[in-house]
């Protein structure tokens, strides 16, 4: 994650765009799935593999007990298409989703498709 050393009130509307991608730019999708492994004490030795879904790559850690997509554009199908899956976990890139509204409704296509999933975006 990129270091951010701002408070809120410490910045001025001209310098927001500056603090919208939290993650550092040369991080690759795997550091951040290692990362979100350590964060939530998922076991690291536990199999992977990748999938693309939609034309974007998803993570499986132990077939469905995390699932990631560290991709730009995610769009409501894909969530869908995730949820339906019914993981344990499931984690996003914070600005990756196509708009503003679909980052709004995954946490409810969750909790009607698969509401035992713990949803997380960094």
């Amino acid at each position: 994650m990129a270091d951010v050393y701002y408070t809120p009130d410490a910045i001025d509307q001209t310098q927001v765009d500056a603090f919208v991608d939290n993650i550092k730019s040369d991080r690759s999708p795997e550091d951040l799935l290692f990362q979100v492994l350590l964060d939530w004490g998922v076991d690291l030795s536990l199999p992977i593999h990748k999938e693309t879904l939609q034309g974007k790559p998803v993570f499986f850690v132990d077939e469905n007990a995390l699932v990631a997509c560290f991709d730009t554009g995610v769009n409501e199908e894909l969530v869908k298409q995730l949820a339906a899956l019914e993981p344990l976990r499931v984690v996003f890139r914070d600005n990756g989703f196509v708009s503003d509204a679909v980052k709004i409704n995954v946490e409810q296509i969750f909790k009607q498709m698969s509401p035992g999933t713990d949803v997380k975006s960094i």
